[in-house]
């Protein structure tokens, strides 16, 4: 039985056996006794990116995974996610971690600071805006008309009703757990209800050439 730690574009959480090419968290949001999830979907506004595989650490998903508790059993430490890839992950409104994706975390921060003018960019002030503006925590996704679609950045994610699709190259790339369906062309969604899913600052950083890892069906 599959446990429910996969990640779609929107950022809900769901139960499926297909894995994911990237790790990340929101803080403790399960039990580890039963290891399911809580009502709660975060307990921090930091929600990370993280690489599954990282100086040989293992963990047990949904697990007690730190150190302390009760007769020495552990805590459960945080929550373990999974996403398909990079993409998917902004989507969801998470962002590089800082401590096992130094370096694209840097990069990240930095083109933040870019394109919003701020001298110093620090992680809290990014995760703070990603907050407002995550659909899972509440943000309301920007409404995407003919004009706005052609102007997104490879790597932005969109949605028309319950299906996802991730742009490149001036095509949209319907999304799923297994990877990405063929390309469909903007003219195709031209009379559907489509919002924009990735976190309007992401898209922004995206525009100013971070380049996020891709799922292999992309292409």
């Amino acid at each position: 039985m599959p446990l429910q730690n996969r990640v779609d574009p929107f950022g809900a959480i769901h139960a499926t056996p297909e894995r994911g090419l990237f790790l990340g968290n929101r803080g403790i949001i399960h039990d580890p006794d039963t290891r399911t999830l809580l009502k709660r979907r975060w307990t921090l506004k930091a929600w990370i990116i993280c690489e599954c595989a990282f100086r040989g650490r293992r963990r047990e998903p949904m697990g007690r995974n730190r150190p302390g508790g009760p007769n020495g059993q552990g805590l459960a430490g945080w929550t373990e996610l999974f996403f398909l890839d990079e993409v998917t992950a902004l989507s969801a409104g998470h962002r590089p971690c800082f401590h096992c994706r130094r370096e694209r975390a840097a990069d990240f921060l930095n083109r933040f600071g870019k394109v919003f003018a701020v001298n110093a960019p620090r992680a809290p002030m990014l995760d703070e805006g990603l907050h407002t503006e995550r659909a899972a925590s509440g943000g309301r996704p920007p409404v995407v008309d003919a004009a706005t679609l052609a102007g997104l950045p490879d790597g932005a994610m969109i949605a028309n009703g319950s299906r996802a699709y991730a742009l490149r190259g001036n095509c949209a790339l319907p999304w799923s757990f297994a990877g990405y369906g063929q390309p469909v062309p903007f003219a195709s969604l031209a009379d559907c209800n489509l919002v924009l899913l990735t976190p309007p600052t992401t898209v922004a950083v995206l525009r100013q050439g971070y380049r996020p890892a891709w799922h292999p069906s992309a292409g």
